[in-house]
């Protein structure tokens, strides 16, 4: 297993590993071993502080696969990656007996799309081994809100449950991190209102992961919806220095190198600039 990661409000770049045939960007492109062990190595030669390995796509409309299914994706590469890697990996999952096996197989950390409230089990799998965990927002349906504040509230009431879960399972709260959950069971308009706001999140005193890599939120504001990966990189660069802005530590992207040279600079201004002010 690669170094523990310390998460003290320095940006952390997550760089993104997808196993899938149907993911929104690359579906298809890693699904082979050879294929996703070489990617994670470019991932890492461009800086990222973590890898997320995910063998389920969780995009709008994604077709859910058993367990049985997304363990015989993951497998193959997280055993070897494991073995080679010199940073943490993360898996995204929602499933807690896939979660399980990716844990006792030596895994880092949990990325639950669905902030330990899909799975029943799963609170407690991150408990027994007390391990990081990312509670996402997320729902089923877009909801609709009568203002700002509203939509709000119900963001912070979903990621207050999820805590509240981890911690009545035992699970330490300093192993928590919440993520808004851009993209999930969301509006355009409601991402662009909670990448506004991310300060809402920091009374839930947990870091803050933001995923926004090349989403669709980017491609329908700016009218792009057939854009090329390329063309979302430098949207998506201005989306996590404004996450750091608003609170945003951990950064879940596909494009490591570009978004960890930006955000270290934009971190070297903030960081600076608090500093002045305590002198």
């Amino acid at each position: 297993m690669g170094r523990s990661l310390v998460f003290d409000g320095t940006p952390l770049v997550m760089g993104i590993l997808n196993v899938t045939p149907d993911s929104f960007s690359d579906g298809g492109r890693f699904l082979r071993p050879e294929q996703a062990l070489r990617q994670a190595d470019r991932l890492v030669a461009e800086g990222a502080d973590i890898i997320d390995i995910g063998a389920e796509s969780t995009r709008p409309g994604y077709d859910g696969v058993s367990a049985d299914e997304e363990w015989a994706r993951l497998e193959p590469v997280l055993r070897p990656l494991l073995s080679r890697c010199p940073v943490p990996i993360s898996v995204d999952t929602q499933k807690a007996c896939v979660a399980e096996k990716a844990l006792a197989a030596g895994a880092y950390m949990i990325n639950d799309v669905w902030g330990l409230q899909k799975d029943p089990a799963m609170a407690e799998v991150v408990a027994c081994h007390q391990v990081p965990v990312v509670l996402t927002h997320n729902r089923e349906e877009m909801g609709t809100f009568a203002s700002v504040q509203a939509l709000l509230d119900d963001l912070v009431a979903f990621l207050t449950k999820s805590i509240e879960l981890a911690l009545g399972h035992g699970i330490s709260e300093t192993l928590l991190i919440v993520d808004p959950g851009i993209g999930l069971g969301k509006t355009v308009e409601q991402n662009l209102v909670i990448l506004g706001h991310l300060a809402a999140l920091k009374g839930l005193r947990c870091p803050i992961l933001l995923g926004v890599s090349r989403k669709s939120v980017i491609r329908e504001t700016l009218g792009i919806p057939e854009a090329s990966d390329e063309a979302a990189l430098a949207p998506t660069i201005a989306l996590n220095v404004l996450g750091l802005a608003g609170g945003a530590s951990i950064f879940r992207v596909h494009d490591v190198a570009e978004n960890k040279q930006a955000l270290q600079m934009a971190y070297a201004v903030t960081a600076g600039f608090q500093q002045t002010k305590m002198d």
